[in-house]
């Protein structure tokens, strides 16, 4: 049996320009337990260059299908976090 931080997995999807920037529709997150959207969005930063940041902060987001207001909410365990750019048009 491992000891130490739980850890949990949650799926990031990618849209539009996000994706473009990303490289990539999804990508598989590992987190310790009781981390917040934004320590996800630091871990996906962490390695990319500037423009991927730069998409990232005009992104929104849905947290489990849910527009995400507060950054600082709880990701929980298989949670998807969806990566959505400003579209244009209506």
């Amino acid at each position: 049996m491992t000891t130490g931080t739980t850890t949990l997995t949650a799926t990031v999807r990618f849209f539009a320009a996000a994706r473009a920037a990303a490289g990539t529709e999804t990508t598989s997150v590992e987190l310790p337990e009781g981390a917040s959207v934004e320590d996800l969005l630091d871990t996906l930063r962490a390695g990319r260059d500037a423009e991927f940041a730069r998409v990232l902060q005009r992104c929104s987001y849905l947290l489990d299908e849910i527009a995400v207001r507060d950054t600082s909410v709880v990701v929980p365990h298989g949670a998807v976090l969806d990566v959505l750019p400003p579209f244009a048009g209506g």
